[in-house]
């Protein structure tokens, strides 16, 4: 590949995140001059990428949606099965490829065209997902309004509904987007509250983007994901639980179902050691004998004697063929 060519898709990947790109930061990020880079999008151009440019001091290029679909190597049936499928994954948190299913939507929505988004919409609203797992579904076009707005570091307003049914109008700064536990959480700073918050993000209806951009807030954490774990380790506890699973602890980590279940230790190569604080030790115990692996409870002796009780009636519904036993 000649160097020029490898340019050209180095420039349209960086084009292809939602957002204004000044002509001196593609410079800066290729190794060009600015020249160059007014030239190679003229070139990207030639090939029908419809790369616009916006003028003044926070201008810069970005790509839009076309009349037709830029050379993806993807013809318009394609593009609308990518699409749908996209937005079904995103919508059901499939364990490991939830976050790149929604920006690899962010960005193909972006420059699909009209008529093929009407064609996606209409797939998603004349069919019924049935999802696998436990989790509540939430709308890929929300995801997709707050991955955007995360990129260009921008405001968004929506409506929330709390745990309790208070609803409320929120303005915030998003930061980033979680799937923990089969579901989607927002990490954002709220303006009225003057505070970070975690939000759900099948409790937010009503997303958009204000156009009013900020520069980026410091979390008070080392990530979005310990700052949801610490929170929620913090917020609804009322157990502190400690177990020894006999399997490798990235296993049960991804088995477990993220942080919101709980902190995964390496004890040995076989072997971790698992702390959490529900706020239900019979929840716990279901997760724990669902994963699959041998384990010991060490605290606290609760959680031992529910699961002690949960196992007797395994091994009477397994045997009993007259009932419960009586007395």
């Amino acid at each position: 590949m000649s160097e020029t060519s490898a340019r050209l898709l180095n420039l349209l990947s960086l084009l292809q995140t939602p957002r204004d790109w000044p002509g001196s930061e593609l410079a800066e990020r290729l190794g060009v001059t600015p020249r160059t880079i007014r030239r190679d999008i003229e070139r990207l151009r030639d090939l029908g990428y419809p790369v616009h440019a916006t003028m003044g001091a926070d201008g810069g290029y970005r790509l839009a949606a076309g009349t037709a679909m830029p050379p993806l190597l993807l013809d318009d049936e394609e593009a609308v099965a990518i699409a749908v499928g996209l937005r079904s994954t995103a919508g059901h948190t499939i364990d490991g490829i939830e976050e790149a299913s929604v920006r690899a939507l962010a960005k193909l929505e972006q420059v699909l065209p009209a008529r093929l988004r009407r064609r996606v919409g209409t797939l998603g609203t004349a069919t019924v997902p049935m999802p696998a797992g436990d989790g509540p579904t939430v709308d890929p076009e929300h995801l997709t309004v707050l991955a955007a707005a995360i990129t260009n570091h921008e405001r968004v307003r929506f409506r929330y509904e709390a745990r309790a049914g208070a609803r409320t109008k929120r303005l915030v700064e998003p930061h980033r987007l979680v799937a923990a536990a089969r579901r989607w959480y927002l990490v954002a700073y709220d303006l009225d509250r003057e505070d970070w918050r975690i939000f759900r993000v099948d409790r937010l209806s009503e997303p958009f983007a204000t156009g009013v951009r900020t520069s980026p807030r410091e979390l008070p954490a080392a990530d979005a994901g310990a700052y949801i774990r610490d929170r929620m380790q913090g917020m609804a506890s009322v157990h502190r639980a400690v177990a020894t699973v006999y399997a490798p602890a990235e296993q049960v980590a991804d088995r477990l179902g993220g942080p919101a279940a709980g902190r995964v230790e390496p004890v040995d190569e076989g072997s971790c050691r698992v702390h959490s604080r529900p706020d239900s030790l019979e929840w716990l115990a279901f997760r724990l004998a669902m994963l699959g692996w041998e384990f010991t409870v060490h605290e606290p002796p609760e959680l031992a004697a529910y699961l002690r009780a949960m196992g007797e009636r395994a091994t009477r519904a397994a045997g009993a063929e007259d009932g419960p036993p009586k007395g």
